[in-house]
C-alpha cells in the first residue's frame, strides 16, 4: 500500500465514525426531549386509575414494568396524576398499593397522616405546579399514631420527646369520635382522622380550596387494610 493511501485510510475511517455519531445525535436528543405526560386529565380519571391499580395489587397481579424505561425523560420533569397524603407506616407503600410506577404519584407522608404546614405546602406544589388532579388522604388499619392519640386522650399524655406533639396535633380529628358509643374505637378513630384532614385540605386557602371549587382538584379519604391490602374509600 502506498504512503498516500495509508495516510488517507485513517482519515476516511475518522470521517465515517464521525458521521455515524452525528447521525445518532438527533435520535438521542428526540428521546431525551420526550417529557412525561400525566396519565389522567380529570379528578375522576385519576381516581379510576387508583382504584384499578389497588384491585390489581390486592389480586397480586401487578403490571410488569421496566423501571429503566423512561428514566431519561423523567430526569427532565414530572407529571404525577395524583397525590397521596399517607401515614409514614413502613407497611404501607403507596406506589405498590396502587400499582403505579415512578413519576405517577406525588407522595407526602407523616405519621398519622395529619396536615402540617410543610405537608400542605407540598400538596399545594403538587396540585398547582405539577398538575395533580387528586389528593387522597390515606389512613390505615392498626395505626400506631392514632392508637397513641386515643390512649393519650383516655389516660393522659406522657409520651417522650416530640411524639407528644404529634398526638396533640392529631387530637382535633379524633376527640369527637371518642365521645360516641360503639365498638372498634381505634378503627373509627382512623376513619375520623382521615375525614378531618380531608376537610382541612378541601378548605385550605388560597390554593387548594379554589381548585376544589373549580373542580380542577378533588380531595378524597381512604383507609388501607393491612391484612388484605385493600383500600376502602371513607
Amino acid at each position: 500500500m502506498c504512503n498516500s493511501c495509508s495516510q488517507a485510510g485513517p482519515s476516511r475511517r475518522s470521517l465515517l465514525l464521525g458521521g455515524a455519531a452525528l447521525a445518532t445525535t438527533p435520535l438521542i436528543g428526540s428521546v431525551a426531549q420526550a417529557q412525561p405526560v400525566s396519565a389522567a386529565d380529570t379528578p375522576e380519571a385519576a381516581l379510576k386509575l387508583m382504584t384499578e391499580g389497588n384491585e390489581r395489587y390486592v389480586a397480586n397481579q401487578p403490571r410488569e414494568r421496566d423501571f429503566s424505561a423512561g428514566r431519561a425523560s423523567r430526569a427532565l420533569g414530572q407529571a404525577p396524576f395524583a397525590a397521596i397524603f399517607s401515614c409514614a407506616d413502613s407497611r404501607v407503600a403507596p406506589e405498590l398499593a396502587f400499582d403505579q410506577g415512578p413519576g405517577d404519584l406525588f407522595v407526602v407522608r407523616v405519621a398519622g397522616n395529619f396536615v402540617t404546614i410543610e405537608g400542605l405546602a407540598s400538596l399545594e406544589f403538587g396540585a398547582a405546579v405539577l398538575g395533580t388532579k387528586l389528593i387522597m388522604v390515606l389512613g390505615h388499619s392498626s395505626c400506631g399514631a392514632v392508637n397513641a392519640t386515643v390512649a393519650a386522650l383516655q389516660k393522659g399524655n406522657d409520651l417522650p420527646g416530640h411524639i407528644a406533639d404529634l398526638v396533640r396535633a392529631m387530637k382535633p380529628g379524633i376527640e369527637e369520635e371518642m365521645k360516641k358509643a360503639g365498638p372498634d374505637l381505634e378503627q373509627r378513630a382512623v376513619v375520623a382522622n382521615v375525614r378531618h384532614n380531608v376537610k382541612r385540605l378541601e378548605q385550605a386557602t388560597p390554593i387548594l380550596a379554589e381548585m376544589v371549587a373549580n373542580k380542577k382538584l378533588r380531595v378524597v379519604g381512604a383507609v388501607y387494610d393491612l391484612p388484605t391490602g385493600k383500600v376502602a374509600m371513607v
